[in-house]
């Protein structure tokens, strides 16, 4: 494989090639601010080669279960002209330990709701999150909110707390 010079422009398929993604998710990626591009007098898209270093951070942290969003803000940290130090790496990884560890904690807290639930056909029906009588959880919106208010709690909640 070719070195590629530091200050070289890579069109948008040799990024995608050489990041191991699609050229759709260059595209989106691009569009979402988490790199950038230069453009020709064409309109193709060159990519400087830092923006392989950009791309290995966004999978790292995908990997690691956090969402494009979050890892927008943390990108949004580092310069985007030029690929990461150690000690900028460093200082945005520690952000990502914190949210890492709050996953860890939430996802703790949803195994131990599964553990006492069967399917919500429920067995449970004093103290399951996932009980719901009458879809009165329907005027609050769509999604699992009585589940996210206990993973918010850090504990479970009883049937008795959710709404009338």
């Amino acid at each position: 494989m070719a070195r590629i010079a530091p200050n070289e422009l890579l069109p948008i398929g040799e990024i995608a090639r050489r990041a191991g993604i699609s050229v759709p998710t260059v595209r989106y990626y691009e569009e979402r601010g988490l790199i950038q591009s230069e453009r020709t007098s064409g309109n193709k898209r060159l990519f400087p080669r830092h923006t392989l270093r950009r791309i290995a951070v966004v999978a790292a942290g995908q990997r690691v279960g956090l969402t494009l969003q979050e890892i927008t803000t943390a990108l949004a940290s580092l310069p985007a002209d030029r690929a990461p130090t150690q000690r900028e790496w460093t200082h945005m990884s520690t952000g990502w330990s914190e949210l890492v560890a709050l996953r860890i904690r939430q996802l703790e807290v949803l195994q131990t709701s599964l553990d006492g639930c069967i399917g919500c056909g429920c067995l449970s029906l004093g103290r399951c999150t996932l009980f719901n009588p009458d879809d009165v959880a329907a005027a609050e919106g769509p999604g699992s909110r009585w589940v996210r208010r206990a993973e918010n709690a850090g504990r479970r909640t009883d049937a008795t707390s959710a709404p009338d």
